[in-house]
């Protein structure tokens, strides 16, 4: 398979903002911040340091089914804290293969003890229509005689 790149391009491309919350803060806070960056998951960063990851799916399953309240629960009560990361040098499809093999949605990118960001399915799937795209207009090119080589 071809390789399309890595965590790094992602990232380059995207930015790499992180958006956190403390363990202590309600999900119902969690929730808000979550709707003001418009982002599907919030890392769970403790004194600097990741501890967990808390999405919309871990609201619907865990709050919403039980009948809990968002405002009284704490997010450490409901967070993924067993967080599978990948580093830049981490290649796309080995994202891919993790993301489906763990039924994951989300990636935080480490480098040592620090979190430079965090990719989601989406970015992935955003990066290989982009490279396919790319592909097709190379080839597109080359057979109508327009390539440079």
């Amino acid at each position: 398979m071809e390789n399309i790149g890595s965590v790094a391009e992602i990232l380059k491309n995207k930015g790499n903002a992180v958006w956190s919350i403390d363990p202590d803060a309600s999900v119902f806070e969690s929730l808000k911040v979550m709707a003001e960056k418009n982002v599907g998951a919030l890392l769970v960063m403790k004194d600097g340091r990741l501890v967990g990851l808390i999405s919309e799916r871990d609201y619907a399953r865990k709050i919403a089914l039980l009948g809990k309240h968002s405002s009284e629960t704490p997010v450490r009560d409901i967070i993924t804290d067993r967080v599978i990361t990948v580093t830049a040098d981490t290649s796309i499809h080995e994202c891919l293969r993790l993301m489906s093999g763990k039924r994951i949605r989300h990636l935080p990118v480490v480098q040592g003890e620090e979190v430079i960001g965090l990719i989601s399915v989406g970015d992935l799937v955003n990066w290989i229509i982009k490279a396919q795209s790319a592909t097709i207009d190379q080839l597109q090119s080359y057979i109508s005689g327009q390539y440079a080589a």
